[in-house]
C-alpha cells in the first residue's frame, strides 16, 4: 500500500480535456498558461498533463484577472504576490500564536 504525500487539492487527476471542459478554457489556452508559468500542472510517468482541484481555482482566479484586462505579466505578479500573502499570514496564525 502507498501513501499519497499530498493533500488530495493538490493531485493531479483531470486531463487536459476534462480541465478544459470544467473551467470552459481552450486546452492551447492550458498549455500557453503552462508555458508562461502561469501554473505547473502535474506530469504522469509518460508525460501527460495532470490538473489539481488547486489548479481549477487557479484558472478561474486567472479567467478572472484576463476578464478585468490584466495582461499575462501583470497576472504572473499578482498571483506571486496572493501567494506570498497568504504564506505570511498562515505564518501569523502558526501554531502557538492563539491567545490564551
Amino acid at each position: 500500500m502507498t501513501i499519497d504525500v499530498l493533500p488530495r487539492s493538490r493531485r493531479g487527476v483531470y486531463g487536459i480535456a476534462v480541465t478544459s471542459e470544467l473551467t470552459g478554457i481552450g486546452p492551447q489556452t492550458l498549455r500557453l498558461y503552462e508555458r508562461r508559468g502561469l501554473l505547473t500542472p502535474a506530469r504522469t510517468s509518460g508525460g501527460t498533463r495532470r490538473y489539481s482541484d488547486d489548479d481549477l481555482i487557479r484558472l478561474a482566479r486567472i479567467a478572472q484577472l484576463m476578464d478585468d484586462g490584466v495582461n499575462v505579466a501583470g497576472i504572473q505578479r499578482i498571483l506571486a504576490l496572493e501567494s506570498e500573502n497568504a504564506e505570511l499570514a498562515s505564518r501569523l496564525d502558526g501554531p502557538g500564536d492563539s491567545p490564551g
